[in-house]
């Protein structure tokens, strides 16, 4: 009889692509208009003055500028800053 050995082996051993999700341009860099500042699942970061979020929740630059990091009542907002 013809008998296939260890056929459970591989079920387990698959892997999910990776989203490549987080920041892409950090604090005190320069961003471009439309530009990724970052990808995310849900709202991490806010959205402010100088940007704008997506409908899957990416963050881009709408004016060109100097990304800052700020935390406002709990909540950590991205904002573009115009004249960098």
């Amino acid at each position: 009889m013809a008998h296939v050995k260890a056929g459970g082996t591989a079920k387990g051993n698959k892997d999910s692509v990776s989203k490549r999700l987080g920041v892409k341009i950090y604090g005190g860099q320069c961003a471009l208009s439309g530009n990724i500042i970052i990808r995310q699942k849900g709202t991490k970061y806010y959205p402010g003055k100088g940007v704008m979020m997506g409908r899957d929740f990416t963050i881009f630059a709408v004016t060109g500028g100097k990304v800052e990091f700020s935390v406002k009542n709990g909540k950590q907002y991205v904002s573009v800053l115009p004249g960098a």
